[in-house]
């Protein structure tokens, strides 16, 4: 944090974001964030059952949760978000509806809810591979991304991203910018950036990236993007927004006719219940909303 504000001008900031597990934040940390120019924080919840907890490999448990929500609250930190992940292993509709319940309890202001992604060379691939992990079927993962929109929308929550939910005035500045498709500088070991359509990643971990700073160039990898991808990002994140994408914004911003690149691909997903138009902006509806990466790779240009 020092090094932060030795070198930039903090003044005017809007959001800086610490992410933390339940139980890492004691009194002390606590207090030296509260000292510093972080104003939000964003705990990896995900579940508030301790067996489930244990299942996925999380050291915390349900009470660690409500201790540093308590010790946040305290501390005068009032823009706290959660992430939760449904759809996992064995879980019913019942144990989601409690814990969309006990996060509604939190009275916090933001929520995060995935379902769970299966990556490769994971436990849970493996698993899966071998036929022993029982994962809720499409229709149930289905069934528990419409309660938990209904639920969060009933409790203030506006549904402003796929799988983000925030009280008004409390949605993810630093999220919203990435889905927004604008740049940003991605400083310090590992850290991600895009700028003048490069696409980079720095050198990590930290003696590396140290090493890599000495000698002129942090970055490990660079993706020079050609209009054709800009263009094609620009659908994906900006559709991910309850608000879509704007259709005059894009054609400011690419100089190409937007029904010429998309109409007939808006169109056909407009019948297909997964679209809507209105004004001057291309949304999902919820359903699409739910099938986003089928919806998102329609608009892949050939």
């Amino acid at each position: 944090m020092k090094g932060l504000t030795k070198n930039l001008d903090l003044s005017v900031l809007e959001e800086l974001t610490i992410e933390a597990n339940p139980g890492d934040l004691d009194a002390d940390k606590i207090a030296v964030l509260k000292n510093s120019a972080v104003n939000r924080v964003s705990l990896g919840v995900q579940t508030f059952d301790d067996k489930m907890l244990k299942k996925i490999g999380r050291s915390h448990l349900e009470k660690d949760i409500y201790e540093n929500i308590d010790r946040l609250k305290l501390a005068g930190f009032d823009n706290i978000s959660i992430d939760l992940i449904y759809a996992l292993p064995g879980q019913t509709m019942e144990q989601v509806k409690e814990n969309v319940a006990k996060a509604i309890g939190l009275d916090i202001p933001h929520m995060s809810l995935y379902s769970l992604i299966l990556e490769n060379h994971t436990v849970f691939m493996n698993r899966m591979r071998r036929g022993k992990l029982p994962l809720p079927k499409e229709e149930v993962e289905a069934e528990m991304f419409e309660y938990i929109i209904a639920e969060l929308e009933r409790a203030g929550f506006e549904h402003y991203e796929i799988s983000n939910f925030s009280k008004p005035g409390f949605e993810s500045r630093h999220n919203l910018m990435y889905w927004d498709n604008a740049e940003y500088y991605g400083i310090g070991a590992g850290a991600s950036g895009y700028v003048n359509g490069v696409r980079y990643k720095n050198h990590g971990p930290i003696r590396h990236y140290l090493n890599a700073v000495e000698e002129g160039n942090a970055r490990i990898t660079e993706e020079h993007l050609s209009q054709k991808e800009q263009m094609e990002e620009e659908m994906f994140l900006g559709l991910r927004k309850k608000s879509g994408v704007s259709m005059a914004r894009f054609e400011e911003k690419f100089g190409r006719s937007f029904d010429g690149l998309y109409g007939e691909i808006v169109k056909d997903l407009v019948q297909q219940g997964l679209m809507q138009i209105e004004g001057d902006r291309v949304r999902m509806t919820k359903r699409g909303l739910f099938l986003g990466d089928t919806v998102a790779e329609r608009f892949i240009l050939e």
